[in-house]
């Protein structure tokens, strides 16, 4: 029934910041960007690697994150990565603090986490 997962939507409270965040931080590109007068709100197309996968949208004053992580609903977003020590290496030249690298208790596999500029919780998965 499914192939794969298309996209992942995210509502940001500053669209200049998220933007600059998964462009510049995070090294996503740009595949579409549009502004919709009628809801005052961005769309913000991005890929990785030229794969869409994210929708970053603007609205005016959206609702706050009820907790993080726990809250009902999406719980993070996770990044494959082939090296975590010279991501966490370049995230920090980038001032983006990561929390202490961990172990998967089920598969012996390192990760970490660092949030974006809404405190959305971010993982980085090491292969």
């Amino acid at each position: 029934m499914l192939s794969k997962v298309h996209h992942i939507a995210i509502i940001c409270t500053d669209y200049n910041i998220s933007k600059a965040f998964y462009t510049d931080v995070l090294g996503l590109t740009i595949m579409r960007e549009v502004y919709r007068e009628e809801r005052k709100s961005y769309k913000l197309d991005l890929a990785l690697n030229g794969e869409y996968i994210i929708e970053l949208f603007s609205f005016p004053d959206p609702p706050e994150r009820p907790s993080r992580p726990e809250a009902a609903g999406l719980r993070h977003l996770a990044f494959e990565v082939d090296d975590l020590d010279s991501v966490v290496a370049t995230l920090k030249q980038k001032a983006v603090a990561s929390e202490p690298i961990r172990i998967d208790e089920f598969t012996g596999k390192r990760f970490t986490f660092i949030a974006d500029p809404d405190q959305l919780p971010i993982e980085f998965y090491e292969k």
